[in-house]
């Protein structure tokens, strides 16, 4: 069960923030009220949310998920890939200070997204890729590992984030999209599978008894709901145009 949620505003800057999608620009007025609706779903979960300011210096710093790895017992501080998004983390560790006296840390020249990391009880899979390196996974796996968490290095071929097509449920139930479908790491798990054109609604979060899902695909929803899970939809295009997903824009521990 999740206790706590950090979220971060938006900043009026983030419209000049990274991206690879071909969506067009952010509606920086649409993108605030679907921010307080995904506030609104987690309150929903029955969770207390820390709400952080925006930070008109970092445009991507809504995506909090990518600075830390937060466990019951310990938080893992990053080192994010992108340049411009490295020194978020300088205004995280303070926060996570409130909530944790065991902190450990990512060091150069290793990097590590939290976007790349994804808790199945636990087992922790950590993703390669464009943001997080072998250096960076590997620091992390240690610290896992010294704690009693096993840890699996997931090379990426496809996706921008691990978390981007794939995601955790409960009771052994993942969602997966394109690679995540037939991966060898994840044979175990029952699946969700998301198709092609549905490969964003990948990216959801069981918060608690809900699970929370990008609004507009319907046959995900439905294959969610035949399970038997209970879901929150929350309208995400302004995020979408800027590659974020539900999972980026918050800390749940």
């Amino acid at each position: 069960m999740f206790k706590n949620v950090i979220v971060k505003k938006p900043g009026k800057s983030y419209v000049n923030g990274l991206t690879t999608s071909d969506l067009g620009e952010p509606n920086y007025d649409k993108l605030l009220v679907q921010h307080e609706a995904y506030i609104e779903a987690l309150k929903q979960c029955k969770v207390t949310v820390k709400e952080l300011p925006a930070s008109e210096d970092f445009p991507d710093s809504t995506f909090v998920e990518d600075t830390a790895v937060l466990t019951p017992d310990f938080a893992v501080i990053t080192n994010p890939g992108a340049p411009s998004r490295n020194a978020e983390i300088q205004e995280m560790e303070p926060v996570l200070k409130e909530f944790y006296t065991d902190i450990r840390y990512i060091k150069a020249p290793g990097t590590l997204d939290g976007g790349d990391v994804l808790q199945i009880d636990d087992h922790f899979y950590i993703g390669i890729s464009a943001r997080t390196n072998e250096t960076g996974a590997t620091q992390l796996k240690k610290i896992l590992e010294s704690r009693g968490y096993k840890a699996t290095i997931v090379p990426l071929k496809e996706f921008f984030h691990l978390k981007t097509g794939v995601a955790y449920l409960g009771n052994n139930l993942i969602v997966a999209a394109r690679e995540f479908i037939d991966h060898p790491d994840f044979t175990q798990y029952d699946k969700i599978i998301v198709s092609d054109e549905n490969e964003y609604s990948a990216n959801c979060i069981r918060v608690n008894d809900y699970v929370i899902i990008p609004k507009g695909y319907p046959e995900t929803k439905k294959q969610m709901n035949d399970r038997e899970y209970q879901t929150i939809e929350v309208e995400m295009t302004e995020f979408q145009k800027h590659d974020g997903g539900l999972s980026c824009l918050s800390l749940r521990f």
